[in-house]
């Protein structure tokens, strides 16, 4: 891996390495629009590999596999936050779920039910089903943006992750207790598609729904652990 002067040999690692651009690429894949073509994910990966090779210091403990994974992801999440496919109507309408969440959550002292957070908004439970399907298809992986660079928690639901070191104790901490409060159905999924990282047909098919319910769940879920980490800021 070294050359006698302990420098990277980049042309073998960029070789040994590529085929965890595509994983990663095709992992991300499937949570996003049908728009975004995996060979502009596999090309952003590619920027973040190179940039790894070009600042990776093995006197700083962490592995190359380690830093390279961290920099490709980056790099493709950099990527799709230029891409901006979500009408802003229907970002003031995810708005609007997450006060609605949040206000309920503190009158209720609860999770609220479906059918209470779409009266809250005065709007029938269909509509309201609706416009999380519209927020869940459009919004660039909620989750992984709320806790900042796909960082993803530790705890006995969801384990370790090589990206839990992106999360101060803090805010890791606040995110396990959130996604502790979420609903049983509602946690598995976000276990189910985080942890597993099955698609939201494969998620799905565990829970007895449709993809279209999965979607739905998801993003409420993502709007209650929004709603919990805004109380805490």
């Amino acid at each position: 891996m070294y050359t006698a002067q302990g420098r990277i040999k980049q042309s073998e690692l960029l070789t040994q390495y590529m085929p965890l651009v595509r994983r990663q690429a095709l992992t991300l894949q499937v949570r996003l629009p049908a728009s975004i073509e995996l060979d502009d994910l596999i090309q952003a990966g590619m920027v973040g590999l190179l940039e790894a090779l070009g600042r990776f210091d093995a006197t700083q403990g962490a592995t190359f596999a380690t830093f390279a994974s961290q920099r490709i992801r980056g790099a493709m999440m950099d990527e799709l936050r230029t891409r901006d496919w979500l009408p802003r109507s229907v970002r003031r309408s995810a708005r609007a779920v997450d006060s609605a969440v949040r206000q309920l959550e503190q009158q209720l002292g609860r999770a609220p039910e479906e059918n209470e957070i779409a009266q809250h908004l005065e709007m029938p439970l269909s509509e309201y089903q609706q416009l999380l399907n519209d927020t869940n298809s459009g919004q660039l992986l909620p989750f992984e943006e709320l806790v900042a660079d796909g960082g993803e928690p530790s705890n006995n639901e969801l384990g370790n992750s090589p990206f839990e070191q992106l999360l101060d104790g803090q805010q890791r901490q606040t995110l396990i207790e959130a996604i502790e409060a979420l609903p049983e159905r509602e946690k598995l999924l976000m276990a189910l598609y985080y942890q597993e990282e099955l698609n939201l047909k494969e998620v799905g098919a565990v829970l007895g729904v449709t993809e279209s319910r999965v979607s739905q769940l998801h993003s409420q879920a993502v709007s209650r652990l929004r709603a919990r980490l805004h109380d805490s800021a």
